[in-house]
């Protein structure tokens, strides 16, 4: 007798779909028919999820390498569709190929019987392209009427605060006195460079609240600061019905000209630019850092014998809680003689202090690291741009001495020069200022404070920010200062 595993998905658009109860119920009809078994712990279901890619279906991504085991604990894979496995034939052609040739492990439809022979493969990619197809078709047809509607002003999610519709179906109408918070968010944080939490406490402080009447938080801030509707235009498609985001491809943004925006294009151009800028940093010089205590790990240097302070945990019995502490290695190890201990209660705040404080400098001190490879295409470049010199005397000898005529000669001096333009735009794009370096210096200390404050930021996303611009930080036990060392790469 066969063991059966039975998949189930559907879709938040499809109307014509079986319930999931339905699909379960019928896979488990046709197992029974056919002398298969199927329990409960082989039964995986992914409900609302987009079949676009398959990472993006738990359950499907656990079935798969369950089967991989060895021996797969199932011999057939039931679906009520080919549809519901894959929505697209290449990643179809993928797994299937995996679970049969692999796993040992069929998949099979019970609603669209096709047979194992090259003719049942053949109709089992047809029906497959053509579910394919319809999907694209569908999606097409969804996306131009949402874009429609919204053209239309047939609004119909809820609305952002400093909006509220008026009647259902109509576009949103602006609430002046809700709409200040929002201006205030967005012109704090361009004009005065503050971050979202400091956002969130400063409008708190004001007496303003949500669209729920509760605090502003960090998180709410950004939000604001990224919903296009505050520059007039609507966004459709964005959360799934449990509320998580979907994926930006499928995203809708129109600009809607009878919306009325509550800031500029401009001004919330700069503020997405600005967070844009905050996420490359986090991203940027990203490191596993599971594995360090503190986003300040490696960073704290010893002021007397420049070694690292290593952190351990320590717990306060009186109250339950845990901190970090930090020690100079080599006072550890006995190879250094002043003590550094301190704990991360005291030394967080003064680096938040200094990288605030550096931050509203004009100029603040760093070092400039040059990237290896971006550093090899320079020196590549201004060799060429030197044999092109060298190319340009050699067709002026040329004229000069009656080799080349004067139209030949002109015709070269061109090449050259075109050549000699292309590389030197392509040095430019190398090679950026230090008077821009010196001036962008202060926003991208900013932009690192803004994440390192932040309480809704991660330990790993701490630690990658502070590590893409700080070098180390020397802290001098003596009198509880630091000095931190910057760089530019």
């Amino acid at each position: 007798m066969r063991i059966a595993a039975a998949y189930i998905r559907v879709s938040t658009h499809m109307q014509e779909e079986l319930s999931p109860d339905a699909q379960r119920r019928l896979l488990g009809e046709y197992a029974k028919r056919n002398g298969m078994i199927l329990s409960n712990e082989f039964i995986f279901m992914d409900k609302g999820i987009s079949g676009k890619k398959a990472e993006k279906r738990p359950d499907f991504m656990k079935m798969i390498s369950m089967a991989k085991q060895k021996p797969a604990p199932f011999d057939v894979i039931l679906v009520w569709k080919f549809s519901r496995f894959a929505r697209n034939q290449e990643e179809s052609i993928v797994y299937k190929n995996l679970l049969r040739n692999k796993c040992k492990v069929d998949v099979v439809s019970i609603t669209e019987q096709t047979g194992d022979d090259m003719f049942g493969k053949l109709i089992e990619r047809i029906i497959e392209w053509m579910d394919e197809f319809y999907s694209i078709r569908l999606g097409e047809d969804v996306t131009r009427g949402m874009v429609e509607n919204a053209m239309r002003g047939n609004f119909q999610s809820s609305p952002a605060l400093g909006y509220q519709v008026v009647r259902k179906g109509e576009l949103p109408k602006k609430v002046p006195e809700e709409s200040r918070p929002v201006e205030i968010a967005f012109k704090k944080f361009v004009y005065s460079s503050m971050g979202f939490l400091e956002i969130a406490r400063h409008l708190n402080s004001l007496g303003y609240r949500t669209k729920k009447g509760k605090l502003f938080e960090a998180r709410g801030v950004k939000y604001i600061l990224m919903n296009p509707i505050y520059k007039g235009w609507l966004r459709w498609n964005y959360r799934n019905p449990d509320g998580t985001k979907k994926s930006k491809d499928d995203w809708i943004i129109v600009k809607v000209p009878k919306l009325e925006p509550t800031v500029s294009e401009e001004l919330w151009d700069a503020a997405n630019e600005r967070i844009q800028l905050m996420s490359k940093i986090i991203v940027k010089k990203s490191k596993p850092s599971s594995v360090k205590r503190h986003w300040l790990s490696g960073l704290i240097k010893c002021s007397a014998c420049d070694r690292s302070l290593s952190t351990s945990v320590h717990t306060d019995k009186r109250y339950g809680r845990t901190y970090i502490n930090f020690q100079c290695y080599g006072y550890l190890k006995g190879k250094c003689s002043i003590s550094h201990q301190v704990s991360e209660k005291k030394i967080v705040p003064i680096v938040l202090s200094m990288l605030k404080e550096d931050s509203l400098k004009k100029e603040v001190p760093f070092e400039i690291l040059t990237n290896t490879k971006s550093s090899d295409e320079i020196s590549i470049i201004k060799m060429q741009l030197d044999k092109i010199e060298l190319k340009e005397l050699r067709i002026k000898e040329a004229y000069r001495n009656g080799i080349d005529t004067l139209d030949e000669y002109r015709e070269n001096k061109n090449i050259l020069s075109m050549e000699r333009s292309s590389l030197q735009d392509k040095l430019e794009s190398l090679s950026v200022p230090e008077e821009e370096i010196k001036a962008d210096m202060p926003n991208r200390i900013k932009s690192v404070y803004d994440i390192v404050s932040s309480e809704s930021t991660t330990k790993d996303e701490k630690y990658a920010a502070i590590n893409s611009i700080v070098k180390k930080i020397i802290y001098r036990k003596s009198d509880g200062e630091i000095d931190i060392y910057y760089y530019y790469s």
